[in-house]
């Protein structure tokens, strides 16, 4: 099973992210989709620690409950590991190799390329094209993630009643769902697009150019924060926090002692990445700021973007425009919208 596959049937995109189980699955509907099928599922605290599975069983168990919420009927899913845990190389390689020659080929070169034993890694790769100003050659994009890594998902999907078909990257699940909302921003197809995706103990920032990913960057901050704090400040446990946070009831202090300067510190972190993209490149500025993840749900975060980098930042929704079947719940859906990019971007694995 590769980290890219070909035709499957119906998949189920799970996400699985560091505080929740996110399920989804897509049917196409008159050249759009429809949102068939949904539910994000909270995980204990450390089941997963920084996207690593720590707890399999807990994981597992909570994906059975999204599935059983969300009423869906497929078995097979497609699941990503985070940025972190694999390795991409663009190889080139001579452009008239069979896909054997080719696969043989790769399975050579690897060991230039990856750190551990070969027999520890899965590996996978895709052709990009031609290289530029060299037409027999092709550019072959490597990716490898130590097979833990994808057995532990695996086992989970296994433990919730799903089959994995396909294991993804977070990265290009996020690129794939990124050409859905292409067409909201008010910049051209080419331009240099920063897509920060701001979850609850990670953010993942993925630039893209032309729509294809030209820099990925992940550091270790997110909405846990925003909760520790309030669960420190009010007296609450984590599952209230977390509640207060998203349905409101905290006293009138909240918004200018605890969120205004959550919401200063995040626009602190896209800029530090943002500055990481500058000096490792040749670039110096980007053209438009996507926010995505949880915390982008967070009222007025994108305009504050807007204001203190002078860059036009809105938040995504990959789902914007979709038709939903008779079991999605819209105010629900809208409101989680920005977190299912990653979700989403796996259901889409189904139709390529």
């Amino acid at each position: 099973m590769g980290l890219f596959s070909t035709k499957t049937p119906p998949l189920i995109g799970v996400d699985i992210s560091s505080t929740a189980v996110k399920l989804l699955q897509l049917t196409p509907a008159g050249g759009r989709y429809r949102v068939e099928h949904y539910a994000v599922e909270p995980l204990p605290p450390n089941a997963v620690v920084e996207k690593n599975i720590v707890e399999v069983e807990a994981v597992g168990e909570a994906i059975k409950r999204a599935l059983a919420r969300s009423g869906a009927k497929t078995r097979f899913a497609a699941a990503a590991v985070a940025g972190s845990t694999v390795i991409t190389k663009v190889i080139p390689m001579p452009a008239d190799l069979s896909e054997d020659d080719l696969e043989s080929q790769i399975q050579g070169e690897a060991n230039q390329y990856i750190p551990y034993p070969l027999e520890e890694v899965s590996l996978d790769f895709e052709l990009l094209g031609p290289v530029k100003d060299n037409p027999d050659m092709m550019n072959v994009l490597l990716a490898a993630s130590r097979t833990e890594n994808v057995d532990v998902r695996v086992a989970a999907l296994d433990i919730g009643g799903l089959v994995a078909r396909v294991v993804d990257v977070e990265a290009f699940a996020m690129e794939n769902a990124y050409k859905l909302i292409a067409d909201q921003l008010s910049v051209p197809k080419d331009a240099t697009v920063a897509v920060v995706d701001i979850g609850a103990t990670m953010t993942t920032l993925i630039v893209l150019k032309n729509q294809r990913t030209i820099y990925t960057r992940e550091q270790v901050f997110g909405g846990k924060q925003l909760t520790d704090e309030v669960m420190r400040r009010y007296g609450l446990s984590y599952e209230e926090a977390g509640l207060a946070k998203r349905q409101g009831g905290l006293p009138e202090s909240y918004e200018i002692e605890v969120l205004e300067p959550f919401k200063e510190a995040m626009v602190q972190q896209i800029s530090r990445l943002l500055q990481f993209f500058f000096a490792g490149s040749e670039y110096t500025k980007v053209d438009q700021v996507v926010l995505a993840g949880g915390c982008a749900s967070i009222a007025g975060i994108a305009k504050m973007v807007e204001e203190q980098l002078g860059v036009p930042a809105i938040v995504a929704n990959p789902l914007a425009g979709m038709a939903l079947s008779s079991r999605v719940q819209a105010q629900t859906l809208q409101q989680d919208a920005p977190a299912l990019m990653i979700a989403c971007g796996l259901a889409l694995r189904s139709f390529d």
